[in-house]
């Protein structure tokens, strides 16, 4: 069994070998414990791609701090303030002045900055470097699949025949926005679920439906929408989700990115298995008005990046209070730069390289890569080298997050690509593999965080078992199950309203193995 399958089938599970008392099922020390949680917690991951739409500005965005003399040269019309910049210790960059919480981030090393990302031969044009980076693949190939997309129909080959199903019962996909994109499109079929906005998630929970004109034509409208809620095999589940989990921290309202953000947070809280999430915000293409006149500090992309760095920052102070954000990890990618030249327009064109920020607890934070030199008496047609290929960050969240081995991620990649070190102890997560198992329990409880009435579902080899609740310091909370039950896959209820609010862990137990699945009251 390779690691993702492992992975796959043991969903937020552990398997651990264990000494047998006379019962043939030992409690679990606290070391024990420690490293179930740690293992549960690495199989239960979720990666959350933030698309900035329309070419982001990487040289306002990430300023190369040595370089400005040239810089403000190139570019007078949008040129920064150095000191208006929020300087990153031990580094000779500094963050927009809406970047604020970026660079708290920074200092926590919960942020990866990688510099000068790009592809070679790059397209100038929004549709097709687009689909460049959403598929992965050379300027020169046009592929109809997406890079995400096939790394879930390599995880999920038989999709979307039998699904969902008791291994997988929730969207292997959710993109908010206004359609499907190429992302998620795999070499047989699309793989996600499109929720146009925050505002159609809340009228699919709330089971709200929209007026319609009181004529023939609105009552054709009316049965259109039912049939299209209808047809949506997993609404039930991401309802169910939204039910289930909540947000605690602040969102703007009037911020669409946070907006999209939330809706994210709350579905993970409730314990929807869903893997890969994407969200976006447009405007990125700022040819003009990019900067206020009279303050440069201001403008299109100030507001923008304020976005980007409030959303962003809620999120993840919304993971923390939830009790997720160990197994989030967030990505932002847009289709290209921009250029070194500032146009007339207080505004900059069609670039090539720009940074990518990586977020999250686990995170290897800090720098990668170093600043651009900037020329002096630039021409315009000039512009940023690449200094890493996009694919090589694909490349790294494939095998250090998300748990590919290097022959299957060069598989979804088309290609061979050197790694960036994005995810702390990437060398311990890509060793997971020696955890596997020919045969698993696939332990799950849903939902989670727990809220009154629970469900515990596991595979069972015929051979005795228990499952218990233990708390974080290995103490016995509760004893859900003990007994011998039918070989195939069982489903426990299980009545969590008398538990005291905390995180805990549900341990299964048999002769020769033991699985942990960790969950919030």
């Amino acid at each position: 069994m390779n690691r993702r399958s492992f992975l796959r089938h043991t969903i937020h599970g552990a398997a651990v070998s264990t000494m047998a008392t006379s019962l043939g099922m030992a409690a679990p020390a606290r070391r024990q414990l420690q490293e179930l949680m740690r293992i549960a917690e690495e199989t239960d991951r979720v990666l959350v791609l933030v698309y900035l739409d329309g070419g982001n500005d990487g040289l306002n965005t990430v300023v190369p701090l040595d370089q400005m003399s040239n810089l403000s040269a190139a570019r007078p019309h949008v040129i920064l303030p150095e000191n208006s910049l929020h300087q990153l210790e031990g580094t000779q960059v500094g963050l927009h002045p809406s970047l604020s919480g970026f660079k708290s981030l920074f200092d926590e090393g919960r942020l990866k900055i990688i510099q000068g990302v790009g592809y070679p031969n790059p397209n100038y044009s929004h549709f097709r470097s687009t689909d460049i980076w959403m598929s992965g693949s050379d300027a020169n190939e046009y592929v109809n699949s997406g890079w995400t997309g096939r790394y879930l129909q390599n995880e999920y080959p038989a999709y979307p025949e039998g699904f969902p199903n008791t291994e997988m019962t929730d969207p292997l996909a959710i993109e908010v926005g206004y359609g499907a994109s190429l992302l998620f499109q795999g070499p047989t079929a699309a793989m996600s679920m499109v929720i146009s906005g925050p505002e159609s998630f809340h009228e699919l929970v709330d089971n709200v439906e929209q007026p319609v004109p009181n004529t023939q034509a609105g009552e054709k409208l009316r049965y259109v929408r039912l049939v299209a809620r209808q047809s949506q095999q997993y609404g039930e589940v991401v309802v169910a989700a939204a039910e289930a989990g909540n947000n605690i921290a602040a969102y703007d309202p009037a911020n669409g990115l946070a907006q999209q953000l939330k809706v994210i947070a709350r579905l993970i809280s409730g314990g929807l298995k869903t893997p890969l999430y994407m969200v976006r915000l447009g405007g990125f293409d700022t040819h003009d008005a990019q900067v206020d006149t009279g303050d440069k500090t201001k403008g299109e992309h100030a507001s923008l990046l304020k976005y980007v760095n409030d959303a962003i920052l809620s999120f993840m102070q919304d993971n923390e209070a939830l009790g997720t954000a160990d197994r989030v990890v967030g990505m932002t990618f847009s289709e290209f730069g921009r250029t070194i030249m500032s146009n007339a327009s207080n505004g900059t064109d069609h670039g090539t390289a720009a940074p990518m920020f990586i977020f999250g607890n686990a995170v290897a934070g800090g720098l990668t890569g170093t600043n651009h030199e900037i020329g002096a008496n630039l021409t315009y047609d000039v512009d940023l080298d690449m200094k890493y290929d996009f694919r090589q960050v694909y490349y790294s969240m494939l095998t250090q997050w998300l748990g590919m081995s290097t022959e299957a991620a060069q598989g979804v990649l088309l290609d061979q690509f050197n790694p960036i070190s994005i995810i702390k102890g990437a060398d311990e997560v890509t060793g997971l593999a020696d955890w596997g198992r020919e045969r698993q329990n696939n332990l799950s409880v849903y939902p989670n965080p727990l809220n009154g009435q629970a469900k515990v579902r596991f595979e069972s080899y015929g051979e005795p078992l228990r499952i218990d609740l233990v708390d974080l310091t290995g103490r016995q909370v509760a004893a859900i199950y003990q007994g011998t039950p039918p070989t195939g896959q069982q489903t426990i209820a299980w009545d969590t309203q008398v538990l005291h609010p905390g995180q805990y862990v549900v341990v299964l137990r048999t002769p020769s193995f033991q699985q942990g699945f960790r969950v919030v009251k």
